[in-house]
């Protein structure tokens, strides 16, 4: 199982610097357009392509963000409960957050396949959008794998404080 843990982490750190990698290009991108604006010559689509890239780069970064617990979360009253209780609170959320992004999963594959099937592509480069939509669904997968990872990790925990 341990392998497979890694595997993840692997995966999600990989997935971590290609979002990077979209951030950065979106600034690039941002900064030729801008100046070629100036000069009468602006980058074609890139509004279009400075939206994928800002859509990738939140899919891509879910499960880094959810591994490494750099989420918002309000923990003040949940504090002051015991470290049993404060695991099942988590194990709840947990479970919940894996329904809620198994659906989300489900629904962005079905969502992409329709997509393909209906031949739509962005409205100036004439990008195939189910491309996009099959990459953040990938990534959903990936987190929901991650919740899947912390559920187990939360279950021995709470089997450890019996």
């Amino acid at each position: 199982m341990k392998i497979i843990w890694k595997v993840l982490q692997f995966i999600s750190d990989a997935l971590r610097l290609i979002g990077l990698g979209c951030l950065v290009g979106m600034m690039l991108l941002t900064c030729v357009d801008v100046i070629g604006r100036k000069f009468g010559h602006p980058v074609f689509g890139s509004v279009e392509l400075v939206g994928f890239m800002a859509t990738m780069a939140v899919a891509f970064a879910l499960p880094y963000t959810h591994q490494a617990k750099a989420h918002i979360g309000v923990e003040v009253l949940v504090q002051m409960l015991s470290q049993k209780t404060q695991a099942v609170i988590e194990l709840c959320t947990l479970l919940v957050g894996l329904a809620l992004f198994s659906i989300v999963t489900w629904q962005m594959f079905l969502y992409a396949d329709t997509i393909h099937k209906s031949g739509t592509v962005s409205m100036s480069l004439e990008l195939p959008e189910h491309m996009i939509i099959y990459v953040v669904a990938v990534c959903f997968l990936i987190f929901s794998l991650v919740i899947v990872k912390d559920i187990a990790v939360n279950v021995q925990k709470l089997r450890e404080t019996r």
